[in-house]
C-alpha cells in the first residue's frame, strides 16, 4: 500500500462510480429495495476487503445472488433477509475454517460458464417487468415473469418506459464506444434523473433510502424460522463460496504475479455477509465486474476496495434524497447491459466448437440455470461433466495382448488407463477366458487410476486363474496403489495372491522357471509382501535350486564314469 496508493485511491473512487448504479439496481431487482444493496455495498465491501483473501476483490451484492435471494424474500418475506445473510456467512466461514478453498478447482470449465450464461439471461429477464412499467408479479421465475409482464402491460404507458429503457441502454453503449473513460452508468443515471424531473413523467421511482447506516442488530431467530431457512443460507453459502473464489482467481490472474488466499478468502466473504445481516443488508460475494474495473484501473493493495465503500458510504449521508429520485427503468438498463458484459460469445463458440461432451455439459447447466435453480444447475452440471469424465477415461482403457518372446505356455498382457468400476469388468471378462497357458504377467505400469474396485477386480482375477492352476505374476505395479492391493488380497496369504516384480526382466524369468517350481513360486506368492525382495528372493532360490540340480547331475555322471575304471584295474 505503501507504493500504490495513490492509484489505489483512484481505482477506489472508479469503482465506487461504478458499483454505485449496481449496488441500487440489485438491492431493487432481489426484492429488498436499493437500500438494502447500499448497505450490502458498505459493509460488505469493507469487511472483505480487511479480510479477505485477496487484495483486489471488491464484494457486494451481485447478480447470481439477486437470483437466489429474489425467490426466498417472495416466499418468506423481506424480513428473513438479515437472519439469512448470517447463516449462509456463518456457513461461508465454516467452509474456510474447514479448508474447502481449494474446491473451485473441482468444477468444470463448462459448468462454471453455463451458470455464468444462465445467471446472465435470469438477470435480464428480472429487468423486463421495470421496462415495461409492470410490477412483477411473485411467485414466478424470471422467465415466466418477462412474459407475464410482456402480455400485461399497459399501453401506451408501456411504450413510454419501454422507450426510455432502449434509449438508455444505447447511450450506455455509446458512451462505452466512443469515450471508453466515462463512467457510462453513472452518467446514464444522473441524465435520465435530470429528464424526468424535467419532463414530469409518472413513472416508478427508487423512492427514500436512509440518511444513515442503521445500527447493527442481531437478528430475531427461533428454532422454527433457522429450520426453515437452513436449506435457502445453504444454497446462498455455496453460491458465495463459488462466485467469491472464482472472482478472486480471475483477478490474479488479472495481475502479473498476483495471488490470493482460497481459505482466508471464505473466511472474509462470511464475515462480510455476516456484518451485511448484522446491518440489515442481503449476502454479499466476490463481484467479478467490479474486481475486473479495479485491477484496470490500477489497484494493487486493499486501499482500493476500502475506498469504494467509503465513498458510497459519503453518498448514503450526503446525497440520500438525491437518490431517492432515481428512475427505477435506468437501473433496469444498467443491469440489462451488463448481462451481455457477463457473457463472452468466444468464450460460447469455443466451448461449442470443443468437445461434444463440454458442450452437453454447458448447454444442460445454462438451461437449468434459467428454468430451474441455481445451485441444481451446478451440482447437476458437475455430475454430468463427471459422468463423461469416467466414461471418456473408461472408453481410453483397456487390456492388449503382448508378445515379449515368452513361451507358448506364457501369457502377456498390458493394462492401459484407468482400472477403476467403470472398466473392471472388461477387464475380469477379456482376461479370464485364457486357455493353454501355465503363466500369466499383468503389466501394470501404464495405470494412472485405480479405486477399490479396480484392486478387487484384479485380486479376483488373479484369484480366478490360482483356482485354475494358473500362476499371476505383476510386473510394474505403481507404488501409490500397493497398500492398496495388499487391503485387497492381491499379495498376501490369499487365494488371489500374484508375485510383484518391478521389470519385465524378472517376470520373464520367473515364468520361464514357473513349470519346474510351480509350487514354490506360489507358496511365496502367499507369504510374500508385494515388494522387488520377492522377485530376488524367487531367483534366489531358484538359482539354489539350479545349484543343487547341478551338483547331483555331475555327482552321477561322476559314479556312472568311475565304475569301469575300477572294474579294469580288479581285472
Amino acid at each position: 500500500m505503501r507504493r500504490s496508493w495513490r492509484k489505489d485511491l483512484i481505482a477506489g473512487v472508479t469503482v465506487g462510480v461504478v458499483a454505485l448504479p449496481l449496488a441500487l439496481a440489485f438491492g431493487v431487482s432481489s426484492g429488498v429495495g436499493a437500500a438494502a444493496g447500499l448497505i450490502t455495498a458498505i459493509v460488505a465491501g469493507f469487511v472483505a476487503a480487511v479480510f479477505g483473501g485477496s487484495r483486489v476483490q471488491v464484494s457486494g451484492p451481485t447478480g447470481a445472488m439477486v437470483v437466489i435471494i429474489a425467490p426466498i424474500v417472495a416466499a418468506e418475506g423481506v424480513g428473513v433477509l438479515p437472519l439469512l445473510s448470517v447463516l449462509a456467512g456463518l456457513m461461508v466461514i465454516l467452509g474456510g475454517i474447514l479448508g474447502l478453498g481449494r474446491a473451485i478447482s473441482l468444477i468444470p470449465w463448462p459448468v462454471i460458464e453455463g451458470f455464468t450464461l444462465g445467471i446472465a439471461v435470469t438477470i435480464f429477464m428480472q429487468q423486463v417487468p421495470a421496462a415495461f412499467g409492470v410490477e412483477p408479479i411473485p411467485g414466478l421465475n424470471s422467465l415466466q415473469g418477462a412474459f407475464q409482464a410482456a402480455f400485461s402491460a399497459s399501453w401506451p404507458n408501456a411504450a413510454l418506459t419501454l422507450g426510455l429503457t432502449a434509449g438508455s441502454i444505447l447511450l450506455i453503449l455509446a458512451l462505452e464506444r466512443f469515450a471508453p473513460r466515462v463512467p457510462s452508468s453513472l452518467v446514464v443515471v444522473v441524465v435520465a434523473t435530470l429528464l424526468l424531473w424535467l419532463a414530469r413523467w409518472d413513472v416508478a421511482l427508487i423512492g427514500e433510502i436512509p440518511s444513515s447506516l442503521p445500527a447493527p442488530v442481531l437478528p430475531a431467530a427461533n428454532l422454527e424460522i433457522v429450520g426453515r431457512l437452513l436449506p435457502a443460507a445453504a444454497a446462498v453459502a455455496l453460491l458465495a463460496g463459488i462466485e467469491s473464489l472464482l472472482s478472486a482467481r480471475i483477478a490474479a490472474g488479472m495481475m502479473q504475479g498476483g495471488t490470493y488466499e482460497p481459505d482466508r478468502e471464505l473466511f472474509g466473504q462470511g464475515l462480510a455477509s455476516v456484518a451485511s445481516g448484522l446491518f440489515g443488508g442481503m449476502p454479499a460475494t466476490g463481484a467479478i465486474a467490479r474486481t475486473a474495473v479495479n485491477v484496470r484501473s490500477g489497484a494493487r493493495s486493499r486501499l482500493a476496495a476500502i475506498t469504494h465503500a467509503l465513498l458510497l458510504l459519503i453518498v448514503v449521508y450526503a446525497a440520500s434524497g438525491l437518490v431517492s429520485f432515481i428512475p427505477l427503468f435506468v437501473l433496469s438498463a444498467v443491469l440489462m447491459v451488463t448481462t451481455f458484459k457477463m457473457v463472452s460469445g468466444e468464450t460460447i463458440m469455443q466451448i461449442m466448437r470443443s468437445t461434444r461432451s463440454d458442450a452437453l455439459v454447458f448447454v444442460i447447466t445454462a438451461t437449468i440455470t434459467i428454468g430451474l435453480d441455481l445451485i441444481w444447475a451446478i451440482v447437476i452440471g458437475v455430475l454430468v461433466a463427471g459422468v463423461l469424465v469416467l466414461r471418456h477415461f473408461a472408453n481410453h482403457s483397456g487390456v492388449y495382448r503382448e508378445n515379449h518372446g515368452a513361451g507358448p505356455r506364457v501369457a502377456v498382457f498390458r493394462m492401459d488407463g484407468s482400472m477403476f468400476f467403470g472398466v473392471s469388468d472388461r477387464i475380469e471378462s477379456e482376461i479370464s477366458q485364457l486357455s493353454g497357458v501355465d503363466v500369466v504377467i499383468l503389466r501394470l505400469s501404464r495405470i494412472g487410476v485405480m479405486d477399490a474396485t479396480g484392486a478387487k477386480a484384479l485380486a479376483d482375477l488373479s484369484g480366478d486363474l490360482n483356482r485354475r492352476g494358473k500362476l499371476v505374476i505383476i510386473k510394474g505395479l505403481p507404488k501409490q496403489y500397493r497398500s492398496l492391493v495388499e487391503r485387497m488380497g492381491l499379495v498376501g496369504e490369499h487365494s488371489g495372491s500374484a508375485l510383484l516384480v518391478d521389470n519385465m526382466e524378472d517376470a520373464l524369468y520367473l515364468a520361464g522357471h514357473a513349470e519346474s517350481h510351480a509350487g514354490l513360486l506360489k507358496s511365496i506368492a502367499r507369504d510374500g509382501s508385494g515388494s522387488k525382495s520377492v522377485s530376488l528372493r524367487v531367483k534366489a532360490v531358484i538359482r539354489e535350486a539350479e545349484a543343487d540340480h547341478e551338483a547331483l547331475e555331475l555327482a552321477h555322471q561322476g559314479e556312472t564314469h568311475q565304475e569301469p575304471v575300477e572294474q579294469s584295474e580288479a581285472q
